[in-house]
């Protein structure tokens, strides 16, 4: 049934309900992140980071970014889903390291196992950030109203639970909306920061801080790089398979031509956000407590976001993910194995050798794919410090920002785009489908 494609989205009752169940819980999430912790004085704390505008206030802006504003609002919501995110990265290292465990995860109900190891280390690791937050919010003149016992329990417990309740929300996003929660509730809170960072770019051209030619420019080349993301991300190598005829049962199944897709870009945005997470988690605490440590200032400022070493391990944990994601999810000894099970073969390739091909394969679309998005990851860098771009602007449209943006709404097109096609309507595009590129 042909017809505009936003209407059908909203005359589809599943579709509707899915999409409005997925706006109220960001709207929840929104307001949250507006939402001070108890004992925490609001004005003291606009007024201190006022104070740092000119300076930019370095880490804590980074921190600030990854939470959608909230962590300078020391709002309920300040950690985001980080800490979630950061101990999932480190169970699948451990799976990977200890074969007992995944072992234990592969077996009947392992699954829900790690599900919950995973919940359970969440926990413990917002409860050392939100103690680190504690901590540095001593640094801020008149923002703690109540007695430092009482505030650190309060806080703890406060920001624990907003940060479990956020992957709560994720996981209903996930299951009853559309899209993938987690990622969702990180692209809401890029996107409710884009007004107030053009705002900031518009006051810096007016007080002839920055070239308007430059800010045209930096503009242009933004619309440029999302297009090659986005060109980048729906590119594929089709691998093709042949089945050979078979008999199953009484009924004998001719022969069939098919193809694996690989895509250039596998993991899409996941190395970008585990890397982020991972270089978050020891920022904050050398922030917090680095009044007390001289050497944790020093790698504070060793490793704060503008200097070259957070950049160079920025991108090297970058296309370290992608190759272990890759891995993870696109085992080549796994596929082999399906592929030889059911009769199949990849032509002018020897049965014992697919999953050495398949493995050079991969190994050889992964590396342009993952040193692509740590190039994107250093744009920001680049154009603040060539350019003079507000930092604020500059994090939100280009690199993590960026990929983020396209990676969760290509996603959630999908998924919108199989809903329609499901009842028999058109697609969002042209020809009913998002096209991807054959390599």
């Amino acid at each position: 049934m042909a017809g505009n494609a936003l209407t059908d989205i909203f005359r589809i009752k599943e579709l509707r309900e899915r999409i409005l169940f997925t706006l109220f819980w960001l709207v929840i999430f929104r307001l949250g992140a507006y939402l001070p912790l108890p004992g925490i004085n609001a004005s003291a704390l606009r007024s201190y980071f006022e104070s740092l505008a000119g300076s930019g206030g370095g880490v804590t802006d980074y921190l600030d970014f990854f939470a959608g504003g909230a962590f300078k609002n020391f709002s309920l919501f300040m950690l985001g889903v980080m800490p979630y995110i950061s101990t999932q990265i480190i169970m699948q290292l451990l799976l990977i390291v200890f074969p007992s465990l995944k072992k234990a995860a592969e077996e009947e109900g392992g699954r829900r196992k790690l599900q919950r190891w995973t919940r359970i280390g969440a926990v413990v690791v917002c409860v050392i950030q939100s103690y680190a937050v504690t901590v540095w919010a001593d640094r801020i003149p008149n923002a703690i109203t109540m007695a430092r016992l009482p505030y650190t329990l309060v806080a703890i417990l406060t920001v624990t639970t907003g940060s479990m309740f956020l992957v709560w929300v994720g996981e209903q996003i996930t299951k009853r909306g559309i899209g993938n929660g987690v990622s969702l509730i990180i692209f809401a809170g890029i996107v409710a920061r884009l007004p107030n960072a053009s705002y900031e770019l518009v006051k810096k051209i007016q007080r002839d801080e920055l070239n308007p030619i430059y800010a045209i420019v930096v503009l242009l080349m933004f619309v440029g790089v999302i297009a090659l993301v986005v060109y980048e991300q729906q590119g594929q190598r089709k691998i093709p398979v042949n089945y050979a005829k078979r008999v199953v049962g009484r009924k004998m199944y001719g022969a069939q031509n098919t193809y694996i897709p690989f895509k250039i870009n596998p993991s899409g945005v996941i190395p970008v956000i585990f890397a982020s997470s991972l270089l978050s988690f020891p920022l904050q605490i050398a922030q917090s407590f680095g009044v007390n440590a001289k050497w944790l200032r020093d790698f504070a400022y060793f490793l704060r976001p503008s200097g070259f070493w957070y950049n160079f391990f920025y991108v090297l944990l970058i296309i370290f993910f992608a190759y272990f994601y890759t891995q993870v999810t696109l085992n080549p000894q796994e596929i082999s194995k399906n592929i030889r099970e059911n009769g199949g073969s990849i032509p002018g390739i020897r049965s014992e050798k697919m999953e050495e091909y398949l493995t050079r394969i991969l190994n050889r679309i992964i590396l342009p794919g993952s040193l692509y998005l740590g190039l994107i990851a250093l744009i920001p860098s680049l154009v603040t410090q060539l350019f003079n771009f507000p930092s604020q602007l500059a994090y939100l449209l280009g690199g993590t920002s960026l990929l983020i943006l396209v990676g969760v709404d290509l996603d959630t097109m999908a998924q919108v785009e199989a809903l329609l096609k499901m009842h028999h309507h058109d697609g969002l595009v042209r020809k009913g489908h998002i096209r991807s590129r054959n390599l």
